[in-house]
């Protein structure tokens, strides 16, 4: 179609004007839902106010991610200012021509505490390329969008998932996606916001299929998040309420929250131990009303059982972070160093026999590889043995950065997004494989528009998995990719 200046197009609320760039257009920073604060701060997410004429939505609006002063991460998430967090940016090839084309709409990760979705690695660019309509989403973090308080709703951030989806199947038309094709996306957080709402009834209907990137489910059971909530309301010198908690600014309770949840042991270990038997500390909590138990206990009873799913992780996540303490970890032995960690005796032996070749590169590849499996791979096995029958394809990430060393956390999302050029290098290199991109982006593409990426499903071959960036002499597809964490499902 012909590219005007301007493009605009018309949803419930009003016309939006966005921009061409490339073949392409985006609608940034458009609201969702009011600006959660005042009286909505801790309230379910309102629909937006209609307006009147044409509402710009030329640049990224407010994020629930702050700023902190030279904060590094993995993957560039600039925090944006404002009150007005809860909005979506809508990337598409046609704006306004009928809505046929597959939507992705996708969910950034960040331990759901942190994360924006203004970062140049979520643009739709290259789905927009491809056919594919993308929508990136914000929603409330930390103990403002899932800390339980007595008297508001809980789990707001996950409300503010369900308004965002249906946002999407109310709007998505207008800017030429079909409703009824929309694909849930996301990694680590994120990829457990796609489990979550795959596994909970209050979502079916919103979406007909999901991928889930290296997921890390919450499931905060609610005991925990009621202490988490008095430990915090006590940092902060007020009442475990709602008005208690109202009258503490919210960067005081983002500087607050991460006391309240950390091990009070200056042993690190034991802090890694707390986070791998406890789990996150703040996130979607079993509240017994949207979350009824536990994402892998839903997906067993057949919640989501129709929707097809691809679930994976990279090989390493978290072994850099053991890297950095390898020199003293160089002397004590594998087994050793797991039981400090509380893996029993029996399980210890039989991950070490199954994990030969991480053990050979020392302890603390054993125990980063170890975290890697607790938290993200054998998560990726219940996942795929709950749902039993239902389509579901399984892949691995083994593609080392040579820059980390390591298949490291976050290092396949540039690779699905086929974004090599957004400034990659100080994670995938200087060279990162292009033909690696095009092979991860065109299985979500291909999943996206026919609902399936293109090797054998687990659910029909269990232990099937496709592998990416492997070594050049061994086949794409394995029998069983996730063997080695068998010890620990």
């Amino acid at each position: 179609m012909p590219q005007h200046p301007d493009p605009i197009v018309t949803i419930a609320p009003g016309r939006v004007r966005g921009f061409w760039r490339d073949g392409s257009a985006a609608f940034l920073g458009i609201p969702f839902a009011q600006a959660p604060v005042g009286d909505l701060r801790f309230a379910a997410p309102v629909p937006p106010e209609p307006w009147d004429g044409v509402r710009d939505a030329l640049e990224y609006g407010a994020t629930a991610h702050r700023e902190k002063p030279g904060e590094v991460t993995l993957i560039p998430e600039p925090s944006v200012p404002g009150d007005a967090t809860l909005n979506v940016n809508v990337f598409t090839p046609a704006p306004g021509d009928p809505g046929e084309l597959p939507v992705i709409v996708y969910i950034h990760g960040g331990g759901y505490t942190e994360g924006s979705p203004a970062s140049p690695w979520y643009d739709g660019a290259a789905f927009n390329r491809d056919g594919v309509v993308t929508v990136t989403l914000s929603y409330r973090l930390g103990f403002d969008g899932f800390g339980h308080i007595a008297g508001a709703p809980s789990n707001r951030g996950v409300r503010d998932w369900l308004a965002a989806l249906e946002w999407v199947r109310e709007n998505i038309s207008a800017f030429g996606g079909d409703p009824g094709r929309v694909t849930i996306a996301g990694q680590s957080a994120g990829g457990g916001a796609v489990l979550t709402l795959l596994g909970m009834p209050a979502a079916q209907g919103l979406f007909s299929a999901a991928w889930a990137m290296s997921p890390a489910l919450a499931d905060v059971p609610p005991e925990r998040a009621r202490t988490l909530s008095a430990k915090l309301a006590n940092l902060a010198g007020v009442a475990p309420t709602r008005d208690g908690f109202a009258g503490v600014p919210e960067a005081k309770l983002v500087e607050l929250q991460r006391g309240a949840a950390s091990s009070d042991s200056k042993d690190r270990l034991a802090g890694l131990r707390a986070v791998l038997v406890d789990g996150l500390p703040w996130g979607p909590m079993v509240d017994g009303d949207l979350i009824k138990t536990s994402t892998v206990d839903a997906l067993r009873a057949g919640v989501g059982a129709g929707i097809p799913l691809v679930v994976g992780s990279t090989d390493d996540e978290f072994t850099m972070l053991a890297d950095r303490v390898k020199n003293k970890l160089r002397l004590v032995p594998a087994s050793f160093a797991l039981g400090l960690l509380g893996v029993p005796p029996g399980t210890r032996a039989a991950y070490l026999r199954d994990n030969a070749a991480q053990r050979r590169k020392g302890t603390a590849a054993v125990l980063g590889r170890y975290a890697t499996d607790a938290v993200f791979r054998a998560g990726v096995v219940r996942v795929a043995e709950a749902r039993a029958q239902a389509a579901t394809w399984v892949y691995r990430f083994e593609w080392p950065s040579p820059v980390i060393g390591w298949a490291c956390h976050c290092l396949d999302v540039p690779f699905w997004f086929d974004c090599l050029d957004a400034g990659v290098g100080a994670l995938a290199g200087d060279h990162p494989p292009r033909a690696l991109a095009a092979a991860v982006h065109g299985s979500a593409v291909a999943f996206a528009r026919d609902g399936e990426p293109g090797w054998r499903a687990w659910s029909t071959m269990p232990g099937s998995t496709r592998i990416f960036g492997g070594e050049p002499s061994r086949p794409d597809v394995t029998a069983d990719g996730y063997a080695s964490v068998r010890a620990l499902v």
